[in-house]
């Protein structure tokens, strides 16, 4: 909340061709469930050894892995893409998945973070792969936790904050995520444009809100009240003040 029980007020501000342009962010978190074949022994083993020789994931980090020499063991592919798009064209989307970027991406649970100074002009459309783990997806501005389970599907404002967090806990502590506990997660991710009207209404998404700041920037960032954004990899609430500017450690 923000000043005497006012919400506070999440901007926006993302490329558009060589300008800002401003946005509210959405609140809406749309989550799902589609029916996805398990990866075969062989795949998993492929992506297990290339998370432990190239990517060396260390406790909150999510990285991409190679999708291109995924589909070359994934016979199942086209089949998680058709679930993920009969899924969007039910909540009316048609045709969006189709236009998004796609990547295979794993984390090892996630710190509390946004991705709007990077995406700002996305929201994302992500597709869990992996079992349960005992793991959500925890979204504390927009109020929701999804569990994690194989066939999971999420749409959301990429100014949206969240984590991958265990299930029901509230924070984000890296010994929870220790070398010898399988608690990877691998998924799909699509890039799909805000600007597609359809994308925007269905997250809630209002334009042009804060043109005169818009202006003054450049780059791309998302703004609470007026101010950067700061938030607290570990509890996932917003830093004002001097903590706003004191270093972030999560332990």
């Amino acid at each position: 909340m923000s000043g005497a029980g006012r919400p506070a007020r999440l901007v926006s501000h993302f490329w558009r061709d060589d300008a800002l342009r401003s946005r509210s962010v959405g609140d809406v978190v749309l989550a799902g469930q589609v029916d996805v074949p398990v990866p075969s022994a062989r795949l998993t083993a492929d992506w297990a050894r290339e998370i432990a020789t190239h990517l060396a994931l260390e406790p909150g980090d999510v990285e991409a892995l190679s999708l291109a020499r995924a589909r070359r063991r994934w016979p199942d592919y086209a089949r998680c893409v058709q679930a993920v798009a009969d899924w969007t064209c039910a909540l009316g989307l048609p045709g969006v998945l189709a236009a998004g970027e796609v990547a295979l991406m794993a984390c090892r649970g996630a710190r509390y973070h946004h991705d709007g100074a990077q995406y700002g002009g996305a929201a994302f459309c992500n597709l869990f792969l992996s079992e349960d783990k005992g793991l959500d997806v925890h979204f504390p501005v927009a109020g929701r936790r999804i569990p994690l389970t194989r066939g999971t599907v999420l749409l959301f404002d990429t100014g949206q904050p969240h984590a991958v967090v265990p299930r029901g806990r509230s924070d984000f502590d890296a010994t929870d995520f220790a070398a010898d506990v399988d608690c990877a997660q691998l998924f799909l991710t699509w890039e799909l444009s805000i600007e597609e009207a359809t994308v925007a209404k269905a997250l809630g998404v209002v334009f042009d809100v804060d043109t005169s700041t818009a202006s003054t920037l450049d780059a791309e960032q998302v703004r609470l009240d007026g101010a950067p954004a700061v938030l607290c990899p570990a509890t996932g609430r917003w830093l004002v003040g001097d903590a706003a500017t004191a270093p972030n450690r999560v332990s």
